[in-house]
Protein backbone atom coordinates (compact mmCIF):
# COMPACT_ATOMS: atom_id res chain seq x y z
CA UNK A 1 0.00 0.00 0.00
CA UNK A 2 2.76 2.60 1.07
CA UNK A 3 4.38 4.04 -2.03
CA UNK A 4 7.40 6.00 -2.71
CA UNK A 5 7.29 9.53 -0.93
CA UNK A 6 8.16 11.06 -3.85
CA UNK A 7 4.69 11.21 -5.48
CA UNK A 8 4.07 14.36 -2.99
CA UNK A 9 6.35 17.45 -3.46
CA UNK A 10 8.91 17.98 -0.73
CA UNK A 11 7.23 21.15 0.22
CA UNK A 12 4.12 19.42 0.65
CA UNK A 13 5.71 16.52 2.77
CA UNK A 14 7.50 19.15 5.16
CA UNK A 15 4.30 20.51 5.72
CA UNK A 16 2.23 17.76 6.78
CA UNK A 17 5.63 16.86 8.75
CA UNK A 18 5.78 20.35 10.32
CA UNK A 19 1.68 19.74 11.24
CA UNK A 20 2.01 16.59 13.25
CA UNK A 21 5.16 17.89 14.78
CA UNK A 22 3.33 20.56 16.10
CA UNK A 23 -0.13 18.47 17.28
CA UNK A 24 2.64 16.12 19.15
CA UNK A 25 4.60 18.63 20.68
CA UNK A 26 1.50 20.90 21.37
CA UNK A 27 -0.91 17.97 22.23
CA UNK A 28 2.23 16.40 24.66
CA UNK A 29 0.96 12.78 23.43
CA UNK A 30 3.76 10.26 23.52
CA UNK A 31 3.29 8.97 20.04
CA UNK A 32 1.59 10.21 16.62
CA UNK A 33 1.52 8.72 13.29
CA UNK A 34 -0.20 9.62 10.47
CA UNK A 35 -0.57 9.16 6.24
CA UNK A 36 -2.33 10.52 3.61
CA UNK A 37 -3.93 8.79 0.66
CA UNK A 38 -4.72 10.32 -2.71
CA UNK A 39 -5.06 7.92 -5.99
CA UNK A 40 -6.20 5.09 -3.97
CA UNK A 41 -2.97 4.73 -2.45
CA UNK A 42 -0.46 6.09 0.24
CA UNK A 43 1.45 8.91 -0.69
CA UNK A 44 2.67 10.28 2.74
CA UNK A 45 3.57 8.59 6.33
CA UNK A 46 4.97 10.58 9.16
CA UNK A 47 5.03 9.85 12.97
CA UNK A 48 6.78 11.70 15.84
CA UNK A 49 7.79 10.28 19.48
CA UNK A 50 8.52 11.00 22.57
CA UNK A 51 11.23 8.01 23.31
CA UNK A 52 14.33 8.89 21.47
CA UNK A 53 15.62 7.13 17.98
CA UNK A 54 12.18 5.04 17.51
CA UNK A 55 8.95 5.95 15.56
CA UNK A 56 6.03 3.87 14.69
CA UNK A 57 5.18 2.66 11.49
CA UNK A 58 2.22 2.29 9.22
CA UNK A 59 1.96 -1.59 11.19
CA UNK A 60 1.89 -0.22 14.75
CA UNK A 61 -1.63 -0.79 16.08
CA UNK A 62 -3.52 1.71 18.05
CA UNK A 63 -6.79 1.34 19.43
CA UNK A 64 -9.16 3.50 17.38
CA UNK A 65 -12.58 4.03 19.57
CA UNK A 66 -15.77 4.51 17.55
CA UNK A 67 -14.37 4.19 14.10
CA UNK A 68 -15.17 0.99 14.48
CA UNK A 69 -18.57 2.08 14.17
CA UNK A 70 -18.44 2.68 10.82
CA UNK A 71 -17.55 -0.96 10.32
CA UNK A 72 -20.37 -2.17 12.04
CA UNK A 73 -22.36 -0.17 9.52
CA UNK A 74 -21.38 -1.48 7.12
CA UNK A 75 -22.04 -4.97 8.18
CA UNK A 76 -25.57 -3.17 8.42
CA UNK A 77 -25.44 -2.49 5.15
CA UNK A 78 -24.32 -5.58 3.25
CA UNK A 79 -27.26 -6.94 5.10
CA UNK A 80 -29.96 -4.31 3.19
CA UNK A 81 -28.04 -4.74 0.46
CA UNK A 82 -28.35 -8.54 0.51
CA UNK A 83 -32.49 -8.21 1.20
CA UNK A 84 -31.95 -9.22 4.60
CA UNK A 85 -33.18 -6.23 5.94
CA UNK A 86 -34.65 -2.56 5.37
CA UNK A 87 -33.13 0.12 6.88
CA UNK A 88 -36.96 1.53 7.72
CA UNK A 89 -37.37 -1.79 9.73
CA UNK A 90 -38.23 -1.10 13.44
CA UNK A 91 -35.28 -2.87 15.01
CA UNK A 92 -38.16 -5.12 16.59
CA UNK A 93 -38.67 -6.87 13.30
CA UNK A 94 -35.45 -8.52 13.88
CA UNK A 95 -33.86 -8.18 17.34
CA UNK A 96 -36.90 -8.84 19.33
CA UNK A 97 -37.16 -8.22 22.88
CA UNK A 98 -35.33 -5.25 23.26
CA UNK A 99 -37.49 -2.57 24.81
CA UNK A 100 -36.37 -0.06 21.73
CA UNK A 101 -37.50 -2.14 19.27
CA UNK A 102 -39.36 1.17 17.57
CA UNK A 103 -36.47 2.64 16.44
CA UNK A 104 -35.52 2.09 13.15
CA UNK A 105 -32.04 0.47 11.76
CA UNK A 106 -31.44 3.58 9.77
CA UNK A 107 -32.12 5.81 13.11
CA UNK A 108 -29.66 3.45 14.90
CA UNK A 109 -27.45 3.91 12.18
CA UNK A 110 -26.89 7.57 12.74
CA UNK A 111 -27.40 7.99 16.38
CA UNK A 112 -31.20 9.16 16.10
CA UNK A 113 -33.47 6.18 17.77
CA UNK A 114 -33.34 8.52 21.03
CA UNK A 115 -31.28 6.52 23.22
CA UNK A 116 -29.06 7.23 25.69
CA UNK A 117 -25.44 8.35 24.81
CA UNK A 118 -23.58 6.27 27.54
CA UNK A 119 -24.77 2.51 28.99
CA UNK A 120 -25.17 2.52 32.79
CA UNK A 121 -22.30 2.96 35.16
CA UNK A 122 -19.53 2.29 35.92
CA UNK A 123 -18.10 3.66 32.64
CA UNK A 124 -17.70 1.23 30.31
CA UNK A 125 -14.84 2.20 28.91
CA UNK A 126 -13.18 1.70 31.83
CA UNK A 127 -14.59 -1.24 33.11
CA UNK A 128 -14.36 -5.34 31.92
CA UNK A 129 -17.03 -5.79 29.34
CA UNK A 130 -18.01 -8.91 31.39
CA UNK A 131 -19.88 -6.47 33.79
CA UNK A 132 -22.71 -5.86 31.32
CA UNK A 133 -22.97 -9.74 29.36
CA UNK A 134 -26.70 -8.67 28.11
CA UNK A 135 -28.09 -6.15 25.77
CA UNK A 136 -30.25 -5.38 29.13
CA UNK A 137 -27.41 -4.68 30.88
CA UNK A 138 -26.09 -2.22 28.39
CA UNK A 139 -29.09 -0.38 27.77
CA UNK A 140 -30.28 -0.07 31.53
CA UNK A 141 -33.72 0.94 33.14
CA UNK A 142 -34.06 4.21 31.15
CA UNK A 143 -32.94 3.73 26.98
CA UNK A 144 -34.54 5.99 26.10
CA UNK A 145 -34.11 9.98 26.50
CA UNK A 146 -35.49 11.84 23.05
CA UNK A 147 -38.70 11.16 21.63
CA UNK A 148 -37.20 8.76 18.32
CA UNK A 149 -36.16 10.11 15.26
CA UNK A 150 -36.47 13.52 16.32
CA UNK A 151 -32.95 14.78 17.09
CA UNK A 152 -28.90 13.26 16.71
CA UNK A 153 -28.11 11.81 19.82
CA UNK A 154 -24.66 10.20 19.56
CA UNK A 155 -25.26 6.42 21.30
CA UNK A 156 -22.91 3.60 22.09
CA UNK A 157 -25.85 1.58 23.20
CA UNK A 158 -27.31 2.07 20.00
CA UNK A 159 -24.50 0.98 18.00
CA UNK A 160 -24.33 -2.22 20.50
CA UNK A 161 -27.72 -2.58 19.30
CA UNK A 162 -26.78 -3.34 16.00
CA UNK A 163 -23.76 -5.82 16.37
CA UNK A 164 -26.04 -7.81 18.07
CA UNK A 165 -28.86 -7.20 15.29
CA UNK A 166 -25.77 -8.83 12.94
CA UNK A 167 -25.27 -11.95 15.37
CA UNK A 168 -28.92 -12.61 14.96
CA UNK A 169 -29.01 -12.54 11.21
CA UNK A 170 -25.49 -13.88 10.57
CA UNK A 171 -25.86 -16.84 13.35
CA UNK A 172 -21.84 -16.07 14.09
CA UNK A 173 -20.42 -13.50 16.52
CA UNK A 174 -20.08 -9.98 15.34
CA UNK A 175 -15.88 -10.78 15.36
CA UNK A 176 -16.33 -13.57 13.34
CA UNK A 177 -18.84 -11.35 10.88
CA UNK A 178 -16.58 -8.73 10.65
CA UNK A 179 -13.79 -10.72 9.80
CA UNK A 180 -15.13 -12.73 7.30
CA UNK A 181 -17.09 -10.13 5.32
CA UNK A 182 -14.59 -7.25 5.47
CA UNK A 183 -11.38 -7.25 6.85
CA UNK A 184 -9.98 -10.08 4.72
CA UNK A 185 -12.13 -8.58 2.08
CA UNK A 186 -10.43 -5.54 1.82
CA UNK A 187 -7.22 -7.24 3.42
CA UNK A 188 -7.07 -5.20 6.89
CA UNK A 189 -4.83 -7.49 8.35
CA UNK A 190 -3.36 -5.48 10.98
CA UNK A 191 -7.03 -4.48 12.35
CA UNK A 192 -8.11 -6.89 15.49
CA UNK A 193 -10.38 -6.69 18.29
CA UNK A 194 -7.49 -7.00 20.39
CA UNK A 195 -3.51 -5.63 20.08
CA UNK A 196 -0.84 -7.74 18.54
CA UNK A 197 2.81 -6.70 18.42
CA UNK A 198 3.88 -3.99 17.29
CA UNK A 199 0.85 -2.07 19.55
CA UNK A 200 1.25 1.25 21.08
CA UNK A 201 0.87 1.18 25.32
CA UNK A 202 -2.31 3.74 26.37
CA UNK A 203 -1.49 6.62 28.45
CA UNK A 204 -2.94 9.42 30.09
CA UNK A 205 -1.00 12.33 30.58
CA UNK A 206 -1.10 14.88 33.52
CA UNK A 207 -2.76 18.18 32.90
CA UNK A 208 -0.53 20.05 34.59
CA UNK A 209 2.84 18.49 34.53
CA UNK A 210 4.79 16.29 31.63
CA UNK A 211 4.11 12.78 33.01
CA UNK A 212 2.17 9.68 32.31
CA UNK A 213 -0.01 7.44 33.67
CA UNK A 214 -0.67 3.88 32.28
CA UNK A 215 -4.37 3.04 30.81
CA UNK A 216 -6.09 -0.16 31.59
CA UNK A 217 -6.69 -1.64 28.14
CA UNK A 218 -10.42 -3.64 28.66
CA UNK A 219 -12.09 -5.91 26.85
CA UNK A 220 -15.58 -4.33 25.76
CA UNK A 221 -17.34 -7.35 25.63
CA UNK A 222 -21.02 -6.47 24.87
CA UNK A 223 -19.79 -3.07 23.73
CA UNK A 224 -17.10 -4.24 21.12
CA UNK A 225 -19.31 -2.95 18.21
CA UNK A 226 -19.35 0.34 19.28
CA UNK A 227 -14.78 1.08 19.38
CA UNK A 228 -13.58 -2.50 20.47
CA UNK A 229 -11.05 -1.95 17.29
CA UNK A 230 -7.34 -1.82 17.07
CA UNK A 231 -5.78 -1.02 13.94
CA UNK A 232 -3.39 1.03 12.15
CA UNK A 233 -2.40 3.91 9.67
CA UNK A 234 -2.06 1.44 7.17
CA UNK A 235 -4.87 -0.59 7.24
CA UNK A 236 -6.72 2.83 7.80
CA UNK A 237 -5.77 3.96 4.57
CA UNK A 238 -7.08 0.79 2.75
CA UNK A 239 -10.60 1.52 4.36
CA UNK A 240 -10.10 5.43 3.34
CA UNK A 241 -9.99 4.09 -0.52
CA UNK A 242 -12.61 1.87 0.19
CA UNK A 243 -15.13 4.36 2.07
CA UNK A 244 -14.68 6.61 -0.79
CA UNK A 245 -14.96 4.41 -4.24
CA UNK A 246 -16.53 1.15 -2.43
CA UNK A 247 -15.56 -2.39 -3.42
CA UNK A 248 -18.16 -4.90 -4.69
CA UNK A 249 -16.06 -7.47 -2.56
CA UNK A 250 -17.87 -5.80 0.55
CA UNK A 251 -20.07 -2.54 -0.71
CA UNK A 252 -20.44 -0.80 -3.78
CA UNK A 253 -19.89 2.48 -4.51
CA UNK A 254 -23.26 3.82 -4.53
CA UNK A 255 -23.87 2.11 -0.89
CA UNK A 256 -20.77 3.70 0.44
CA UNK A 257 -21.64 7.02 -1.13
CA UNK A 258 -25.48 6.38 0.34
CA UNK A 259 -23.36 6.19 4.03
CA UNK A 260 -21.72 9.87 3.45
CA UNK A 261 -24.40 11.44 3.10
CA UNK A 262 -26.40 13.15 5.86
CA UNK A 263 -29.25 10.98 7.72
CA UNK A 264 -29.91 12.64 10.91
CA UNK A 265 -31.65 15.83 12.05
CA UNK A 266 -29.15 18.36 13.20
CA UNK A 267 -29.32 19.69 15.92
CA UNK A 268 -29.20 23.70 16.01
CA UNK A 269 -25.08 23.77 17.20
CA UNK A 270 -24.44 21.56 14.26
CA UNK A 271 -25.75 23.72 11.86
CA UNK A 272 -23.38 26.16 13.12
CA UNK A 273 -20.39 24.02 13.60
CA UNK A 274 -21.23 23.01 9.85
CA UNK A 275 -21.66 19.23 11.31
CA UNK A 276 -23.52 16.20 10.31
CA UNK A 277 -23.81 12.55 10.53
CA UNK A 278 -25.03 9.48 7.88
CA UNK A 279 -25.33 6.05 8.00
CA UNK A 280 -21.76 5.47 10.69
CA UNK A 281 -19.85 8.36 9.37
CA UNK A 282 -19.59 11.66 10.54
CA UNK A 283 -19.87 14.86 8.29
CA UNK A 284 -18.10 18.18 8.27
CA UNK A 285 -17.89 21.55 6.58
CA UNK A 286 -14.40 22.96 7.02
CA UNK A 287 -12.12 24.95 5.04
CA UNK A 288 -14.40 25.21 2.49
CA UNK A 289 -14.57 21.53 1.64
CA UNK A 290 -16.82 18.93 3.07
CA UNK A 291 -15.00 16.03 5.01
CA UNK A 292 -16.23 12.98 6.04
CA UNK A 293 -14.74 10.13 7.97
CA UNK A 294 -14.89 9.32 12.01
CA UNK A 295 -13.28 10.09 15.15
CA UNK A 296 -12.69 7.82 18.10
CA UNK A 297 -11.39 7.85 21.33
CA UNK A 298 -10.78 5.43 24.05
CA UNK A 299 -9.01 5.70 27.58
CA UNK A 300 -5.16 5.76 26.44
CA UNK A 301 -6.01 6.43 22.86
CA UNK A 302 -7.16 9.10 20.15
CA UNK A 303 -8.17 8.14 16.56
CA UNK A 304 -9.19 10.09 13.36
CA UNK A 305 -9.59 9.43 9.69
CA UNK A 306 -10.69 12.19 7.32
CA UNK A 307 -11.50 12.10 3.61
CA UNK A 308 -11.79 15.23 0.93
CA UNK A 309 -13.93 12.89 -1.24
CA UNK A 310 -13.75 15.76 -4.23
CA UNK A 311 -10.26 16.51 -3.53
CA UNK A 312 -9.28 13.25 -3.33
CA UNK A 313 -6.88 13.61 -0.16
CA UNK A 314 -7.83 11.29 3.12
CA UNK A 315 -5.80 11.33 6.46
CA UNK A 316 -5.21 9.04 9.20
CA UNK A 317 -3.77 9.88 12.14
CA UNK A 318 -3.48 7.97 15.38
CA UNK A 319 -2.13 8.74 18.65
CA UNK A 320 -1.46 6.97 22.53
CA UNK A 321 -2.68 9.47 24.76
CA UNK A 322 -6.34 9.79 26.43
CA UNK A 323 -6.57 13.73 25.73
CA UNK A 324 -3.92 15.95 24.22
CA UNK A 325 -4.19 16.67 20.20
CA UNK A 326 -7.76 17.87 19.10
CA UNK A 327 -7.28 15.16 15.52
CA UNK A 328 -10.17 15.95 14.00
CA UNK A 329 -8.73 19.40 13.33
CA UNK A 330 -5.11 17.74 12.45
CA UNK A 331 -6.90 15.31 9.83
CA UNK A 332 -9.07 18.26 8.30
CA UNK A 333 -5.48 20.46 8.36
CA UNK A 334 -3.67 17.99 6.28
CA UNK A 335 -6.37 16.82 3.71
CA UNK A 336 -6.21 20.67 2.88
CA UNK A 337 -2.34 21.29 2.81
CA UNK A 338 -2.23 18.44 -0.08
CA UNK A 339 -5.50 19.86 -1.71
CA UNK A 340 -4.11 23.58 -1.52
CA UNK A 341 -0.14 22.65 -2.30
CA UNK A 342 -1.27 19.94 -4.85
CA UNK A 343 -4.83 20.42 -6.08
CA UNK A 344 -6.35 17.35 -7.76
CA UNK A 345 -5.83 16.85 -11.46
CA UNK A 346 -9.33 16.47 -13.58
CA UNK A 347 -9.76 13.88 -15.61
CA UNK A 348 -9.26 14.26 -19.22
CA UNK A 349 -12.70 15.38 -21.09
CA UNK A 350 -14.14 12.86 -23.61
CA UNK A 351 -17.30 12.81 -25.95
CA UNK A 352 -19.49 10.32 -25.25
CA UNK A 353 -19.40 7.50 -27.95
CA UNK A 354 -22.76 7.65 -28.44
CA UNK A 355 -26.32 9.11 -27.86
CA UNK A 356 -29.66 8.60 -28.20
CA UNK A 357 -31.24 11.48 -30.85
CA UNK A 358 -34.37 12.12 -28.86
CA UNK A 359 -32.56 12.46 -25.41
CA UNK A 360 -29.88 15.15 -27.00
CA UNK A 361 -33.39 16.58 -28.47
CA UNK A 362 -34.33 17.58 -24.51
CA UNK A 363 -30.88 19.37 -23.77
CA UNK A 364 -30.58 22.76 -23.53
CA UNK A 365 -32.58 25.83 -21.59
CA UNK A 366 -35.85 25.27 -19.99
CA UNK A 367 -37.87 27.75 -17.81
CA UNK A 368 -40.38 26.40 -14.81
CA UNK A 369 -42.52 29.85 -14.68
CA UNK A 370 -39.84 32.04 -15.57
CA UNK A 371 -36.82 30.89 -13.97
CA UNK A 372 -34.28 29.53 -16.72
CA UNK A 373 -32.95 25.90 -16.09
CA UNK A 374 -30.31 24.19 -18.16
CA UNK A 375 -30.44 20.37 -19.05
CA UNK A 376 -27.63 18.55 -19.68
CA UNK A 377 -26.47 15.10 -20.76
CA UNK A 378 -24.13 13.09 -18.31
CA UNK A 379 -21.49 10.21 -19.11
CA UNK A 380 -23.33 7.59 -17.16
CA UNK A 381 -26.53 7.90 -19.43
CA UNK A 382 -28.42 10.17 -17.08
CA UNK A 383 -29.13 14.28 -16.77
CA UNK A 384 -28.87 16.76 -14.99
CA UNK A 385 -30.93 19.84 -14.55
CA UNK A 386 -30.01 22.94 -12.86
CA UNK A 387 -30.64 26.87 -12.72
CA UNK A 388 -28.73 28.83 -15.05
CA UNK A 389 -28.20 31.61 -12.59
CA UNK A 390 -25.98 29.14 -10.52
CA UNK A 391 -28.37 29.81 -7.60
CA UNK A 392 -31.39 27.29 -6.46
CA UNK A 393 -32.84 23.94 -6.81
CA UNK A 394 -30.55 21.24 -9.28
CA UNK A 395 -30.16 17.53 -9.37
CA UNK A 396 -28.54 15.04 -11.47
CA UNK A 397 -31.32 11.92 -12.27
CA UNK A 398 -30.43 8.76 -13.04
CA UNK A 399 -31.95 7.04 -16.19
CA UNK A 400 -35.03 4.61 -15.79
CA UNK A 401 -36.07 1.61 -18.25
CA UNK A 402 -39.22 3.11 -18.95
CA UNK A 403 -37.93 6.26 -19.95
CA UNK A 404 -38.34 8.77 -17.34
CA UNK A 405 -35.65 9.73 -15.00
CA UNK A 406 -35.00 9.69 -11.33
CA UNK A 407 -33.55 12.71 -8.99
CA UNK A 408 -30.00 11.80 -7.03
CA UNK A 409 -29.72 14.85 -4.55
CA UNK A 410 -31.47 17.83 -3.01
CA UNK A 411 -35.05 19.11 -3.51
CA UNK A 412 -35.49 16.39 -6.38
CA UNK A 413 -34.07 13.41 -4.55
CA UNK A 414 -36.39 10.28 -5.39
CA UNK A 415 -38.84 12.60 -7.55
CA UNK A 416 -39.53 11.75 -10.83
CA UNK A 417 -38.32 13.73 -14.26
CA UNK A 418 -40.23 12.93 -17.59
CA UNK A 419 -40.93 14.49 -21.17
CA UNK A 420 -44.22 15.14 -22.41
CA UNK A 421 -44.76 14.20 -25.42
CA UNK A 422 -47.53 15.93 -28.22
CA UNK A 423 -49.12 13.16 -30.65
CA UNK A 424 -47.04 14.13 -33.32
CA UNK A 425 -44.07 13.41 -31.25
CA UNK A 426 -42.58 16.64 -30.42
CA UNK A 427 -41.56 17.96 -26.55
CA UNK A 428 -44.12 19.74 -25.25
CA UNK A 429 -42.55 20.01 -21.76
CA UNK A 430 -41.00 18.51 -18.84
CA UNK A 431 -42.56 17.03 -15.71
CA UNK A 432 -41.17 16.97 -13.14
CA UNK A 433 -42.85 16.39 -9.78
CA UNK A 434 -45.86 18.46 -10.97
CA UNK A 435 -43.75 21.06 -11.68
CA UNK A 436 -43.92 22.23 -15.61
CA UNK A 437 -40.38 23.12 -17.44
CA UNK A 438 -41.25 24.47 -21.31
CA UNK A 439 -38.77 25.94 -23.78
CA UNK A 440 -40.17 29.42 -23.48
CA UNK A 441 -40.91 31.00 -20.01
CA UNK A 442 -44.97 30.40 -19.85
CA UNK A 443 -45.30 28.87 -22.94
CA UNK A 444 -48.02 29.21 -24.88
CA UNK A 445 -48.21 25.90 -26.99
CA UNK A 446 -47.62 24.12 -23.43
CA UNK A 447 -49.98 22.71 -21.29
CA UNK A 448 -48.97 25.23 -18.60
CA UNK A 449 -50.82 24.80 -15.06
CA UNK A 450 -53.45 27.99 -14.76
CA UNK A 451 -53.21 28.74 -18.44
CA UNK A 452 -51.69 31.29 -19.83
CA UNK A 453 -52.99 34.74 -20.17
CA UNK A 454 -54.24 35.14 -24.11
CA UNK A 455 -52.57 38.86 -24.46
CA UNK A 456 -49.65 37.37 -23.56
CA UNK A 457 -46.30 39.56 -22.44
CA UNK A 458 -47.21 43.26 -22.22
CA UNK A 459 -45.26 46.69 -21.25
CA UNK A 460 -46.57 49.30 -19.11
CA UNK A 461 -48.71 51.49 -21.63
Amino acid sequence: MTTPQEELLPTTRRALTHRIAVAQAEGRTPSLVAAVVRGGRTVWHGARTSVEGHGPDENVQYRIGSITKTFTAVLVLRLRDEGVLDLGDPLEKHLPGTGVGEATIAELLAHSGGLAAESPAPWWERTPGSLRPELADVLGDQPLLHPVGRRHHYSNPGYTLLGALVEKLRGASWEEVLQREVLDPLGLERTATRPSAPHAGGWAVHPWADVMLAEPTEDLGRMAPAGQLWSTTGDLARFAVFLTQGDDKVLGAETVREMRAPAAPAEAADVVDGAAYGLGLQLQHRDGRLLVGHSGSLPGFLANLTIGVEDDAAAVVLTNCTSGPLLAGVGSDLVRIVAEAEPRIPEPWRPLREVDASLLELAGQWYWGTHAFALRLTPDGGVSLGPLSGQGRRSRFRANDDGSWTGLEGYYAGESLRAVRRPDGTVSHLDLGSFVFTRQPYDEGAVVPGGVDPQGWQGIG
